[in-house]
């Protein structure tokens, strides 16, 4: 498996418009064929912070997702909404609670 975790700044105060964006494009991903989770996530504490946890199946899933026209279009839409990206960590998801084991 392929994991990512990461953090997207939104512009100032376009954090609600970006996060409709993310979420929709979560929704798009529901039945891609090797993306296990799509978590859009916020902290009370950080009013322009998304963050965002990804599995795939594998790293190519992942490349293949973002190949998808959807995904192009929401990345067009989202890209002038985004100030910038940080906190990029790529892992090995081993398993756990929503998540079979996969060895």
């Amino acid at each position: 498996m392929y994991g990512l975790f990461g953090k997207m700044k939104a512009q100032p105060g376009k954090r609600d418009e970006l996060l409709d964006i993310m979420l929709k494009s979560a929704d798009d991903l529901r039945d891609f064929d090797g993306c296990y989770l799509y978590v859009i996530s916020i902290a009370p504490d950080d009013p322009d912070g998304i963050w965002i946890f990804e599995t795939w199946r594998d790293q190519e899933a992942h490349r293949g997702s973002l190949a998808l026209e959807s995904v192009q279009a929401v990345i067009a839409v989202a890209r002038p909404l985004i100030a910038g990206f940080s906190d990029r960590v790529e892992f090995t998801p081993l398993g756990g609670k929503g998540l079979e084991s996969y060895q």
